[in-house]
This record gives C-alpha cells, structure tokens and sequence, in this order.
C-alpha cells in the first residue's frame, strides 16, 4: 500500500445521500478473486444505460469529472453491507480522497485499510463544495494529510483525524503493515518462549 501524503485534484460530485455498497460496486461483479479490477464496475447501474452505454447525464462519465481523484458526496456514505469490495472499487477506478459529512462505520475503517483518505465535514461546509464545485468543474482542491487541512480556493477546512489512522497513511500500512513493524520483537518473544519452556523441562 502506497503512502499518502497530500492530494491535489479536482473533484466529482455524487449529489445522492446514503450511497450503499451494493450501488457502488453491484453484487454480481463480487466473483472476482482479485483486489483490482473493479473500478470498471463502480457504480454500474448509474453509469451505464441498458444499452451499455455510458450514462452521459452521470457526473462520473462527464469529460470535466473524469480524471478526479476525489469524490465529494453527501451523508451515510458507503452504508449497507461490510464488504471490503466497495473501497476497492473507488480506489481501483482512481479516487485517493473522499469527502463527505458522515459514513457507515465499516466502510470509514476499510477506506484506511485500502490506502484512501475519508474526509469528513459538516454539512454545511460539504453543500459549499458541491456549490463550488458545480460552479466550476475545474475548482482544485489540495488536501494536506499532515496538517489535517483542505483548501479550496480560499477556503480552508481542518478535518478530524484518529492519529493511529493518519500514521498508517502516511507511512502507507494496514492493520497487517503495523503488525510487521513489529517483526523482530515478535521473533525475540518467541525465542524467549521457546528459552522459557527448555528451562521448565529440564
């Protein structure tokens, strides 16, 4: 997993309130054994018309939308099942950051897991984005990690962050990555165990 640092981007906006999992990645692309592949199938049934053609009114197929790395969106973000499938999806397609004004608990904690940011501000401040924003499709946004900070234009928004979290992204580790850290101590307990349990049996 990459490091995350800072991100400067454009952004997309999902103007739709409690996106659920099934919607951002629909269960009959779950068969995949892989983690990538998926951002193909992001949000399928609202990108692509029964034809298979792409959705030309879908913000995401718009040419002004498409190489956003961030997806501004409204409350209960990735809401309904637990499956890790949904971040996945997101980052395979492109976005390093979401920001929204709240989200469903496991797919807050998977977003980490998966190396993307999930930012979240009032509601008040996310409907000045989306205005923004749909203003002018061009509106940057640079989203600085370290100081927990998102400017747009000349606009500046400091965001909450667990610590523990915003180290793993920034030294681009998962729950795995910070066990590994610990390797070597995990190996001197080991062997001690094993000195230990000599010494019983002599």
């Amino acid at each position: 997993m990459e490091s995350f640092k800072s991100l400067t981007s454009h952004a997309c906006p999902l103007d739709v309130p409690n996106v659920d999992t099934d919607q951002i990645i629909p269960k009959q692309f779950l068969k995949r054994v892989e983690r990538t592949g998926f951002g193909q199938f992001l949000f399928y049934d609202w990108r692509f018309l029964d034809s298979g053609d792409e959705n030309p009114s879908f913000n995401l197929n718009k040419p002004e939308f498409k190489e956003a790395k961030i997806l501004l969106a409204r409350d209960n973000f990735g809401c309904g099942s637990s499956r890790e499938h949904a971040p996945w999806a997101l980052n395979d397609f492109g976005y390093q950051v979401i920001i929204a004004p709240s989200y469903a608990d496991i797919f807050y904690n998977n977003c980490f897991q998966n190396g993307m940011l999930p930012i979240t501000l009032s509601s008040q401040d996310i409907e000045k984005l989306f205005q923004l924003t749909l203003q002018d499709s061009s509106t940057s946004y640079h989203v600085n990690l370290e100081a927990q900070e998102l400017k747009v234009n000349d606009l500046a928004f400091k965001f909450e962050l667990d610590q523990s979290r915003k180290e793993k992204l920034l030294k681009g580790l998962d729950d795995i990555g910070v066990t590994l850290e610990y390797d070597q101590q995990i190996a001197n307990y080991e062997e001690q165990k094993k000195t230990d349990r000599s010494f019983l049996l002599t």
